[in-house]
């Protein structure tokens, strides 16, 4: 079995690095993909990213466990649809329901302002990052969810309220599914709260192996 993390939008692949180092320590091996970095397409959309993303899992010999957060969820969760036979497992960290489109609005605003310097560790350029974020505005995440039927675990930090009534409608959603809260954390759980995440993680892909 391979197990994937994917990150969210705005980090990069080291930001899973504290939860990889927990799980190595237990035997348990991961790779996390550079998302922006895997997406060679000159246009840095959302179809792009996913069809880079989709090629990487495509490349890999054995089932998956794919275990994403936020943008990292939406991508498990088109690949799972797409290719069922090849995904053991999926997790999904704060990921939304339904695209908020008033919050990408603000954020889009915001990102307007940010210096170009903050989008280099992602491995895009501000405006490619920008592009990308417009791309993501009429996804349908939630068409299909309910033929899903691989082993699925939806988590939410503590303190990411904005995710919360998603992690509900997932949970209600996606058949079988189960649902964990991560303590003293709120989006970004990987980062705030990456050894009671590891533990989560190692618990749920060891039962369902």
């Amino acid at each position: 079995m391979k197990n994937i993390l994917i990150h969210g939008l705005g980090q990069n692949n080291q930001s899973f690095n504290g939860t990889k180092e927990y799980l190595k320590k237990r035997g348990m091996d991961t790779i996390c993909p550079n998302l922006f970095e895997i997406t060679e397409n000159d246009s840095k959309n959302y179809q792009a990213m996913y069809h880079a993303f989709s090629d990487f899992c495509n490349n890999q010999k054995e089932k998956l466990n794919l275990c994403g957060l936020s943008l990292g969820g939406v991508l498990a969760l088109d690949y799972v649809k797409e290719y069922p036979q090849k995904v053991n497992s999926i997790i999904l960290i704060g990921t939304p329901y339904k695209i908020p489109k008033l919050l990408f609005k603000i954020q889009g605003a915001i990102f307007h302002i940010m210096p170009k310097k903050a989008f280099e560790k992602m491995g895009c350029s501000k405006k490619e990052f920008i592009t990308f974020v417009n791309s993501m505005s009429n996804l349908n995440i939630a068409k299909d969810l309910e033929k899903i039927e691989c082993k699925s675990l939806i988590v939410c930090g503590e303190k990411d309220n904005a995710n919360k009534k998603s992690a509900k409608q997932l949970k209600d959603t996606i058949k079988n599914s189960e649902f964990k809260v991560i303590s003293n954390s709120s989006h970004e759980v990987n980062i705030d709260n990456p050894k009671e995440l590891s533990c989560v993680i190692y618990d749920f892909w060891k039962d369902n192996k």
